[in-house]
């Protein structure tokens, strides 16, 4: 089965593409069989989208003689620990190169999250770089989306403090992978950054007025907790209480609505088809990462995990890995994309211009934020 699903992957880099089409003649062999792929309608439209609106909205009144069109705004980011591999892909980037043509888009590399588990101080500031040239290699277009880095915007820490004093602890003793994370490390190596590092995503998101959020199935229920701690300061600080302070009133936070892809959102593992394809997975083999050469990516899918059933189908509980597969084959088949990886890496000067550009746009929304909220919890004007 791995070989059947190798012949359409990607190719995302002359010297070293993702994804290889090289081999397609053993699909061409394997599909002169009888095969039969059933697809459900739940790979068809069946992730859950809340935001069923158009991408922009005419913000003009009514009787004005000109209309202007204001886009609506996503935010997302990916950590640089690791490698960026295919899940990545497919569930963020991929996404993010279509969404940057219909809304205002800011995608940045989350650092601040990657020093929540013991990290190599050496490689990540190297790490940081190697994940935002990815980025644009990937076809994220510098002139219609703003690329920054997370620590390069200051509001990011201060708006997590001011938060984390509305959070409940309650709230975020109930998130499902600070208990995972914690049990696998153990106490001793878990710090206190784990724990909050829900009211860091949630800064992130609010900090920018965000309409929608692309998240995985695994994020959705820490953008809820965003989308309630943003309810939560609006009531408790918002409306007249600020008005009262010299506000405009109102709501001090959008609550985002979540931007959930039609398949892919969640890409499983070569080695286990139950759990995510990871950056921390202790096994190489359990991913493929955006920078592995064609013969690796090849040996991987060969010697990736299936199983013993005939034939392929999709949404069979029984058939994880070969659901996974599917999916994955559905993403990419028939699509070609090639890479500067190399090219733009190399360029420091090019690709310190554009984290540059990107933070100082990001900051102009970010600063008018926290302001906001300063004046909204009472705090002395500077």
């Amino acid at each position: 089965m791995g070989r059947a699903i190798l012949s359409h992957f990607l190719i995302l880099s002359n010297s070293a593409p993702l994804l290889s089409s090289s081999s397609i003649s053993k699909l061409n062999g394997f599909a002169s069989k009888s095969v039969r792929i059933r697809q459900n309608s739940k790979y068809s439209n069946g992730f859950r989208c809340y935001c069923d609106v158009s991408p922009s909205q005419q913000t003009s009144p009514e009787n004005s003689p000109t209309s202007v069109t204001v886009k609506k705004r996503i935010v997302s980011g990916v950590q640089p620990t690791g490698s960026v591999h295919l899940g990545n892909y497919l569930g963020a980037i991929k996404n993010w190169i279509d969404l940057q043509n219909t809304y205002e888009t800011l995608f940045f590399i989350v650092d601040l999250h990657a020093i929540t588990l013991p990290y190599d101080t050496k490689e990540l500031s190297k790490a940081t770089r190697d994940t935002a040239a990815i980025y644009l290699a990937c076809g994220i277009d510098a002139s219609k989306a703003s690329v920054f880095v997370q620590s390069h915007v200051h509001a990011h820490v201060e708006l997590m403090w001011l938060l984390s004093s509305a959070t409940p602890i309650g709230w975020l003793n109930r998130m499902i992978q600070f208990k995972e994370k914690s049990r696998k490390a153990g106490d001793e190596n878990v710090g206190v950054a784990l724990l909050t590092y829900p009211v860091l995503m949630a800064s992130d998101i609010l900090l920018y007025q965000s309409d929608f959020v692309p998240v995985g199935e695994d994020q959705k229920q820490h953008l809820e907790l965003t989308r309630e701690l943003a309810e939560r300061v609006n009531y408790l600080y918002g409306g007249r209480k600020w008005k009262k302070l010299g506000g405009r009133g109102g709501s001090i936070f959008k609550v985002p609505e979540p931007l959930i892809p039609p398949a892919g959102a969640r890409v499983m593992s070569l080695t286990d088809g139950l759990s995510k394809m990871s950056k921390s997975a202790p096994s190489d083999q359990s991913r493929i990462n955006l920078l592995d050469p064609k013969d690796v990516i090849a040996n991987k899918i060969k010697r990736c995990k299936t199983d013993s059933f005939p034939a392929l189908e999709f949404d069979n509980p029984e058939r994880p890995e070969c659901n996974n597969l599917l999916s994955v084959y559905q993403l990419v088949s028939g699509k070609t994309k090639e890479v500067r990886y190399e090219e733009i890496h190399s360029d420091s000067a090019y690709l310190d211009s554009v984290l540059e550009e990107g933070a100082r746009k990001a900051s102009e929304i970010a600063d008018a934020t926290l302001k906001n909220v300063y004046q909204a919890m009472g705090f002395l004007r500077r």
